[in-house]
This record gives structure tokens, C-alpha cells and sequence, in this order.
């Protein structure tokens, strides 16, 4: 076993993975001034942001949503450059198309007016009570980006600041009420009520275990509206490496940490395992993981230096699971747009089956109500000519034993292949494309297993820990260990939680640690 000092004036950082959040924070550091090694286990970047090409289709396997721009343009802001430059962003109006059981599709829109209308059409009086709603989705969806998310939760000052305290009977319902409560007080169609309540599956949770505070991403879908960059998120992770490159880090693949290692209680470096097998010290002041925090916790770090403990976990709700299906298709499908919905009439099995347990009408113990993305109507070069990209996602447990895909095997457990077939049979019945499964010339799968093997997600969950009350805001944890000084996490596993736009707040947040930054609210440009 050797040892490697890295080169620089004494301000070395080692970030854990190269999905976005760890792709994100070594390219703010290297921007503060840190020499930066990237370690990732696998021989690709981006992480859950995956991609996959067979046969002239190429499938991103994790995030499709561009929502929340304002994060990104911040994002590259703070990296010295600007979204317009390193992506090409196209607006999608629709910005889905539902598939209500029993119903005709219907084409949600993408901006504030053609939604009031849509819901007036539905439901007399909708348009007004919706135009109440986005309202206040549009005031928190303000309060959480100025005090609640670029926060290290290190200060109460944000909880007494004037624009929090003059809201504080609002917040106190919007915690203790679910969002599934606050929609249904609302609106009485079953199809108005999902449509404000499916960004719930964003964050992992169930609508009736959600707090209604999140009724702030309504703001985001049909406000600020749904956009879509071209290459997918493949190009949305290569912009940010190259970030993280511009700025001097160094992106090792296949390259295995093995374990964080200590100087009394200060982090200083990592053991890591090469490809060829060969064992090495890398020296650092500063570790950042952006692994899942479980792995990191209970995998990395030895008992008496662990934050969060098994029991910890045991105790908490790892979020939702997936089974993924990516289709290449022979011919158009005009029945589909580039964001689509499946919602069961009555969904309330669906997130049973998710989160509570087995349910006797979901025998393949997964969910009826899915989502499928067709990029190939936007991004004619993620398919061949006349043909079609599919990718559809299947909300199962967080459950390794569902097994994994054949994406990265030679053949997909038996499980996950019996819930992709019944999911391409309910989009060919659902969808008026009686012939799809007929028409597939590309299938590929992954499975819980698959998250579990490639990322350490725990409990083979697809998105990160739910956000229930418990597991939100300073509930959902810290971003710096307890026991290790300048051991810092980042990603989706930690605050302030799932998705894209959160792991690059996540990834500012360790910035601010390390500053000292106690204060809420995003880092000014004018400070790099």
C-alpha cells in the first residue's frame, strides 16, 4: 500500500463519486481553490444520471425532469460561465400529457394561464381556486430557495427572519397537513387532484405522507414551466464536468474508495481500490462523499466515527424503488408526447403497494401509475430515423430482493422482467397503441438491485430517502459528519434532498460549510 500526497498549497479536497452532487462540489471547490480528485467506482460519470446506448438509441437511465432553471443558472453562475452557454434548453408545451384511467389523455401546460384555463374547463370555479393555490406555491417555493435549501441549517436565523415569521401559521399547516389533504380540500376531480399531487413521486413520497408544503413544485411545472435540454441529461452532466475539469479537478474512474480515513478525529484522506486491484492512501484536507450517505456511514467509517448508525437507518423511510424500461420502438408514436403520465383512478394502492406493503391488486408488487418519457419527439438524435426512445419508470419498493435488470446483466430476474412486461401492456392498452410490444426492437431494463450494485443505493432506492415530515428540511439530517471534522456530504441522501436542482444546492452547501457561511439563502456571484 502506498501513499500520495496531492499536489497543492495545502488545500486538497477528495470528493466520493462522480454523479452530479460530487461532480458539482469538486468544481466549486476547485473554483475556491482547492486541488480536487474525483473517485468514482464505475468506469462512466453522472452517477444515478446514467445513460445507455444500444443500437443507435440513447436512453439517459435516471433524471428527465428539467425543472427549477433558476438552480442550474446559479449553479453555472458560481462556475464563472452561464446555462445558455454550455446547454441548449428547449421549452415543452405541453408540459405532459395525463393518462387518467377511464379517461380521455389530457395536455397539461406549461405555464400559469393555459393552466387556469385547463382546470376552469374541468372543474366550474377550478381556474380561480387554482390561480389561489399557485399563489402559494409560488410564495414558499420563494421562502424554501431564500432560507430552507442553501442553508446548512447551522443558524435558527432563518426561522426568525421577517418574511419567515409573517408566515408562520401558513408554515405550521403546510408541515402537519399532507399534500394529498391540501389538494383534496381544494379540488374535487380525481384528475385536477393528481396533477397538483403526483411532484410528490419527485420527492419520493407518498401524497398522503408528504407535507404540503411541497405543493411548492406546482410553481415549478406549471409556473415556471418544463424544459428540456438537448442530449438529454447526459449533455446536463457533461456540462457540469466540465466544470469540474475547467476548474482543475481530477476525475479518477474505477477507482473504488474503500475507506475514509481519520488523523485523530479530522478527515484526512481516503483508501481507495484501482481497477487493477492495487490499494492506496490518497491524502486530503478536505472529504466530501457524495456516495449515498447509508454506504458512507456504515461502509466507509469505523463505529466510533459514524454520525448515523444502522438503528438510525432502520428507522427511516429510504424512499421509493423503480424498475426502468427503455424501449426503442419501430415507427411514430404520435400517441405520446414528451412527458407522460399514467395515473390509476384511485392511485391509493399504487403508493401502498410503493411504501406500505403488499397489496392483492398489485400482485407484481408494483405501481399502475407510471411515467414515460419519449425524448426522441424533442431530440431526434436519441433514436434512429423513424423510430421511437422510450423510457419508463415503474414505482416498486425500495426492495434489492425485486432483483436487478438486464442493462448491465445477461438476463434480468424474473420479478423485474414480469413488471416491465405488464407495464408495456398497460401503455399499449392505455395509450391506444395496441402493437407496441410487437413493435420493440430495443429492450433493456434495470432494477432495484441495479441501484443497490452500481450506486450502494440504499435499500435499492432509485431516488434517495423520502421526504416525509421527518425526513425534512434539518430533520433530514446534516451535511457534515458530527465526529469527523471536515468530512462533508453531499447529494441526494442528504439536505436539502432529491433530485437534480437539490444536489447542486447540496454540493453549494459544502461551500458554505466550509466558509463558515451560517446565513440562508444562495452565495452571491460577487464572492468567488
Amino acid at each position: 500500500m502506498t501513499s500520495h500526497k496531492l499536489p497543492t498549497d495545502g488545500r486538497a479536497a477528495i470528493v466520493i463519486g462522480a454523479g452530479i452532487a460530487g461532480l458539482a462540489a469538486a468544481a466549486l471547490l476547485g473554483r475556491e481553490g482547492y486541488a480536487v480528485k474525483v473517485i468514482e467506482r464505475l468506469d462512466t460519470i453522472g452517477g444515478r444520471a446514467g445513460d445507455l446506448s444500444v443500437d443507435g438509441f440513447r436512453f439517459d437511465t435516471g433524471p428527465s425532469w428539467y425543472l427549477m432553471p433558476e438552480a442550474f443558472d446559479h449553479f453555472f453562475e458560481l462556475c464563472g460561465t452561464r446555462t445558455d452557454k454550455v446547454l441548449d434548453l428547449v421549452d415543452l408545451n405541453p408540459g405532459y400529457r395525463m393518462f387518467p384511467e377511464g379517461s380521455a389523455p389530457i395536455d397539461v401546460p406549461s405555464n400559469r394561464d393555459e393552466s387556469l384555463t385547463l382546470f376552469e374547463s374541468i372543474e366550474p370555479g377550478a381556474g380561480k381556486t387554482l390561480a389561489r393555490y399557485l399563489d402559494s406555491a409560488g410564495e414558499t417555493y420563494r421562502l424554501a430557495v431564500d432560507y430552507f435549501l442553501y442553508t446548512t441549517f447551522t443558524s435558527p436565523a432563518a426561522f426568525f427572519a421577517p418574511s419567515v415569521r409573517r408566515n408562520y401559521s401558513k408554515l405550521a399547516e403546510y408541515l402537519t397537513r399532507s399534500l394529498e389533504s391540501f389538494v383534496s380540500k381544494r379540488f374535487a376531480d380525481t384528475r385536477l387532484r393528481q396533477m397538483l399531487s403526483y411532484p410528490a413521486v419527485f420527492l419520493s413520497s407518498d401524497p398522503a405522507h408528504t407535507p404540503s408544503m411541497y405543493h411548492l413544485m406546482s410553481h415549478t411545472d406549471l409556473v415556471q414551466g418544463v424544459k428540456y435540454p438537448r442530449g438529454g441529461f447526459t449533455a446536463v452532466v457533461q456540462a457540469i464536468a466540465d466544470q469540474t475539469v475547467a476548474h482543475g479537478a481530477e476525475i479518477l474512474l474505477n477507482t473504488a474508495v474503500t475507506a475514509i480515513n481519520t488523523d485523530g478525529n479530522r478527515a484526512s484522506g481516503v483508501t481507495v481500490r484501482r481497477g487493477n486491484g492495487d490499494v492506496e492512501k490518497l491524502s486530503a484536507d478536505v472529504v466530501v462523499s457524495a456516495a449515498d450517505l447509508k454506504f458512507t456511514e456504515t461502509r466507509l467509517l469505523p463505529h466510533d466515527k459514524r454520525t448515523y448508525s444502522e438503528e438510525y437507518f432502520a428507522a427511516r423511510n429510504p424512499g421509493l424503488g423503480a424498475v426502468l424500461v427503455m424501449l426503442g420502438v419501430k415507427g411514430i408514436l404520435p400517441q405520446l408526447e414528451h412527458h407522460n403520465l399514467l395515473f390509476s383512478a384511485d392511485w391509493s394502492d399504487d403508493f401502498g403497494a410503493v411504501f406500505h406493503g403488499p397489496v392483492s391488486s398489485r400482485p407484481n408488487h408494483a405501481s399502475q401509475s407510471i411515467y414515460i418519457s419519449k425524448p426522441s419527439k424533442t431530440d431526434p438524435t436519441t433514436a434512429p430515423k423513424g423510430h421511437e426512445n422510450l423510457f419508463i419508470l415503474i414505482p416498486t419498493p425500495a426492495a434489492t430482493e425485486l432483483g436487478h435488470g438486464d442493462a448491465y446483466h445477461l438476463q434480468g430476474a424474473p420479478a423485474v422482467d414480469a413488471i416491465a412486461n405488464a407495464a408495456i401492456e398497460q401503455v399499449a392498452a392505455w395509450c391506444g397503441i395496441p402493437d407496441l410490444p410487437e413493435r420493440i426492437i430495443v429492450r433493456r431494463t434495470l432494477g432495484p438491485a441495479d441501484f443497490k450494485e452500481r450506486y450502494h443505493a440504499w435499500a435499492g432506492g432509485a431516488i434517495g430517502p423520502a421526504h416525509t415530515l421527518k425526513q425534512t428540511a434539518f430533520l433530514r439530517g446534516r451535511n457534515a459528519s458530527r465526529k469527523v471534522k471536515n468530512l462533508f456530504y453531499a447529494g441526494a441522501t442528504t439536505v436539502p434532498g432529491v433530485g437534480v436542482p437539490m444536489c447542486l444546492i447540496s454540493a453549494e452547501n459544502v461551500i458554505k460549510r466550509l466558509r463558515g457561511d451560517r446565513s440562508p439563502g444562495p452565495l452571491s456571484v460577487r464572492d468567488w
